[in-house]
């Protein structure tokens, strides 16, 4: 199943890019697509961090909910640079992470770090250190949403 969902991807991938739709020219998509897709499965590269198909209809769930995140962060730090009373105070602080796999330890890291806000440095087996621009992003972070979240994005929990 995964081989042919990489194969129909490619073509599709490549078909909008070449802009070419003579019967020749499709048939040499089809089979450079294959060949790419029996070349990469016997390198042993189609795997499920080289493409995610078990994460179907959770990838837009979670696009939307990190999208929000995003979103609500701007506003803070637009607000911390407008209003001088608003503090900013640095601070690093160091995440447990409840996911079973590295790829769902990176996307909890970019995710951390696409939020404005808050950076992460060091990924480690089960903890990421971050660093927050106040103390109040560290605590939103600190509750663990956003680990959950990611948790459940990998199919984990």
């Amino acid at each position: 199943m995964r081989a042919i969902s990489i194969a129909a991807f490619l073509f599709v991938t490549w078909l909008l890019l070449s802009g070419h739709y003579e019967p020749l020219t499709l048939v040499f998509g089809v089979l450079s697509c294959i060949v790419t897709v029996l070349i990469t499965w016997r390198m042993g590269l189609n795997d499920d961090e080289g493409h995610p198909i078990h994460l179907g209809w959770r990838v837009p769930v979670y696009w939307t909910w990190l999208f929000w995140e995003i979103v609500k962060a701007n506003i803070d730090v637009a607000k911390r640079i407008i209003n001088p009373r608003m503090p900013i105070s640095p601070i690093l602080i160091t995440l447990k992470t409840s996911q079973a796999t590295d790829f769902g330890q990176v996307i909890y890291a970019n995710s951390i770090t696409l939020t404005p806000g808050t950076v992460s440095l060091r990924i480690d087996k089960d903890t990421i250190e971050v660093h927050a621009l106040s103390e109040e992003l560290a605590a939103d972070l600190a509750n663990g949403t956003m680990d959950r979240m990611t948790t459940w994005f990998e199919g984990r929990a």
